[in-house]
């Protein structure tokens, strides 16, 4: 399964959103992930590459594309179960290129104005990729957001902001917390920093809303499902052509 975390906007948080859904299907659902950074700043390789020198984590695999990265897309997916495209924040080559491909797209957006304007155009372009990839799922996801009480109206009014396109709006969202930039320097995760905390709890949310399962059990169960599928396909195929040479 192919997940972009993209979006034409900046600074609204897609290389920690994809990073921390990275490691909650790595460590919480045993799921094998790769994760292709598309974004020359590396935000996601740095990242990699501390957490992988830190034997005591969870290691991930990452490597760098750019352009063109269909077919790239698709070889990977053939080795691991979700293959995580962190794209910069801008309309490339390889934001559509995996649109074109992916089943779910996650799309990352502050209650600040200047993110609600690009809506229109990434419904745009979603329209457009979605005549060659109807399968896919994108939607919008409010991150840091204002804590205060009386911000919470902003949040409100970006949803429905988002609301008007023909695209899903996630119920789950992030807060701006602390923990999130901490945790990235390290190369760990919020689930690892705290993993009881309100921000492990933001993180596990989206993920699981956005692929439509009600925890990580779930998602363990399906994978396990997928591998069984896969034994039973190979073990089938194999009886076929011993039957076929036994004629």
């Amino acid at each position: 399964m192919i997940i972009l975390v993209g979006g034409e906007k900046g600074g609204s948080g897609k290389s920690c959103l994809a990073q921390n859904i990275a490691v909650f299907l790595t460590v919480e659902c045993g799921a094998s992930v790769i994760m292709v950074d598309c974004d020359p700043q590396r935000t996601t390789s740095d990242w990699i590459q501390a957490r992988n020198n830190n034997g005591t984590l969870a290691s991930i695999n990452c490597v760098q594309l750019y352009g063109k990265i269909r077919n790239d897309l698709l070889s990977l997916e053939q080795h691991y179960d979700y293959v995580i495209v962190d794209c910069g924040g801008q309309d490339n080559l390889a934001l559509r290129a995996t649109m074109s491909v992916a089943s779910h797209v996650l799309m990352p957006l502050r209650p600040k104005r200047r993110d609600l304007k690009t809506v229109s155009h990434m419904d745009d372009i979603v329209a457009t990729c979605m005549m060659i990839n109807p399968k896919m799922r994108a939607s919008f996801v409010i991150t840091q957001c204002p804590s205060l009480p009386n911000q919470a109206n902003r949040i409100f009014e970006a949803k429905e902001v988002c609301k008007t396109y023909d695209i899903n709006v996630l119920d789950a969202i992030t807060y701006s917390r602390n923990i999130y930039d901490d945790s990235e320097e390290s190369g760990l995760s919020v689930m690892e920093t705290q993993p009881k905390g309100k921000a492990a709890e933001e993180i596990r949310s989206i993920a699981c809303e956005m692929l439509q399962a009600s925890s990580a059990t779930e998602i363990r169960n399906r994978l396990a499902e997928k591998q069984m599928d896969k034994l039973r396909g190979n073990y089938g195929s194999g009886r076929s052509q011993e039957k076929l040479y036994a004629v």
